[in-house]
């Protein structure tokens, strides 16, 4: 048995190569891998060697050779076997390569487009992929971590099985299909050009239990490699996270993670039950659950901030599927590990889960993508439109409902006020098809705290009703984008109701 070393992560590589030697696996090396091999004491043969063929163009033809590719694509066949004697080839059985690390160096802070391209690996590319469409007769590891795989499968069997081949084949290929995205990826990230053809490459992060239905097959997958795990953080308690929790999770986590105040969101079936700012962390707690106690029962939480045994204590006998935050206090966790059934997820920098730039949406026969909205472009105004001013303390409730409210299902309304230094919600209405509907649910459930309170609307309101319903309600300011083709009408109203309104020109539709 003949094995090919060509590895740029030496990981583990010298223990690897060893235990081939111990089952007589013939060593071949290239460049630095053979130096390594042959430091330390293993007997390699060097490709230089095999092939009578020294390394060219400072190291970027070394394997990119007849006698190597021949050895790995010759099928066992006597018509392959006789070409390769012709030649004074020989089979290998066995190719262990990993690739330039092409992503590490353009992840780099002040990489040039020069070392980008030196990095990008060819002959490793073609080694990969030769040896995966061979599988049948060859086996390819490209990952240190299948080392102890192959090599047990060699003590055991006296080479690699076609399962474990099959399995490292298409490995291989997923490999180099994800290695060309971020070559793609990034020479698109330097031009001023998007490519026609879009490659989203995935890992997976762990099976689920199943989707959003017990008959559904679901599973996590992560864009980052190195993910921790859900939302690239860590389960510290609990039984594993279903599908809908996690986007619960997500949802709830995208609510609080941009307020620089203490902030947590509440929420069940994708849509927040509240959304609080405070101090305090059990205060923006209180403050988002007294919004819906009914549906919050079951919901899951987020923090921006290190939950603490008083915001625990806040919480009471309430039943909660999981909490997200940035951590726990020693306390806090003492506390929820007598819940059982309540998961908590810590992700300990908010700010490296901010997510790619674009986010995507399955449809029948394809995909949308689109950038990420994380709230009102540098270019947005705020202006005035009606004879009424909003105050300084309604201006804070406005700018908080206003951030609040892109993070409810269109048709987005959120009632808010600020009392005692706490911003909350205390009423919320989405997800209908009319948005006079969501004025008059998020009236309902604000009951009295609509009184004197603001309003902020995703889009703008395409009649005057939704005004009068927030005017029966007791609404005294109302944020909204404008735009509207009788905004003259809606600002009539709204005149005629005393209540002061602002057009941000911007419209937070979320469906």
């Amino acid at each position: 048995m003949r094995a090919l070393l060509s590895v740029s992560d030496k990981s583990n590589l010298l223990d690897f190569a060893r235990r081939l030697h111990q089952h007589n696996v013939e060593l071949i090396a290239s460049g630095g891998t053979a130096r390594v091999l042959l430091h330390a004491g293993l007997p390699v043969t060097t490709v230089e060697q095999l092939t009578g063929s020294p390394e060219i163009l400072e190291g970027r033809v070394k394997t990119l050779h007849p006698i190597i590719h021949a050895g790995i694509l010759a099928r066992d066949t006597d018509e392959d076997r006789a070409d390769l004697e012709r030649i004074n080839a020989r089979m290998i059985d066995l190719v262990v390569v990993n690739l330039y690390p092409f992503q590490k160096t353009v992840a780099q802070k002040y990489v040039t487009l020069r070392d980008a391209i030196e990095h990008i690996d060819i002959g490793g590319v073609a080694l990969i992929r030769a040896a995966a469409k061979n599988y049948e007769r060859v086996a390819v590891v490209c990952d240190p971590c299948d080392y102890d795989l192959v090599a047990n499968d060699i003590a055991r069997n006296g080479g690699v099985s076609l399962e474990t081949r099959e399995v490292l084949a298409l490995k291989a290929f997923a490999h180099t299909a994800a290695y060309d995205a971020a070559i793609r990826d990034y020479l698109v990230g330097i031009q001023s050009h998007d490519s026609p053809i879009f490659t989203l490459t995935l890992h997976k992060v762990q099976e689920l239990r199943y989707g959003e239905n017990p008959h559904q097959q679901a599973a996590l997958f992560s864009m980052n490699n190195g993910c921790n795990g859900p939302l690239g953080g860590r389960l510290l308690q609990g039984k594993e996270l279903s599908y809908n929790n996690l986007l619960d999770l997500d949802a709830a986590w995208r609510a609080v993670v941009h307020f620089d105040q203490p902030a947590v969101a509440i929420v069940k079936h994708l849509s927040p039950c509240g959304i609080a700012c405070a101090d305090e962390l059990y205060k923006a707690y209180t403050a988002a659950f007294n919004c819906d106690t009914t549906s919050a029962f079951g919901g899951v939480i987020a923090s921006n901030w290190e939950v603490d045994a008083a915001t625990v204590e806040a919480m009471g006998d309430l039943f909660i599927e999981c909490i997200v935050a940035p951590g726990f206090s020693d306390e806090a966790k003492d506390m929820l590990s007598r819940r059982k059934n309540c998961r908590l997820l810590e992700i300990e920098d908010p700010a490296a889960t901010a997510g790619p730039d674009y986010e995507y949406r399955s449809i029948t026969g394809g995909i949308l993508r689109q950038t990420v909205d994380r709230g009102d472009p540098a270019s947005a105004r705020w202006r005035v439109v009606t004879q009424s001013q909003p105050s300084d303390d309604e201006m804070r409730a406005l700018q908080f409902a206003w951030k609040a409210c892109q993070h409810v299902r269109s048709n987005a309304i959120v009632i808010a006020h600020e009392s005692q230094g706490v911003l909350a919600t205390v009423g919320i209405g989405g997800g209908q098809p009319n948005r006079v509907d969501c004025v008059k649910i998020a009236a309902k459930r604000a009951g009295r705290k609509a009184r004197n309170a603001v309003l902020a609307s995703d889009a703008f309101f395409p009649f005057p009703d939704g005004i009068h319903e927030a005017a029966k309600a007791g609404v005294r300011a109302i944020v909204q984008p404008g735009g509207a083709m009788r905004d003259a009408d809606v600002i009539a109203a709204a005149d005629a109701a005393g209540i002061a309104m602002i057009f941000t020109g911007v419209r937070h539709f979320r469906h």
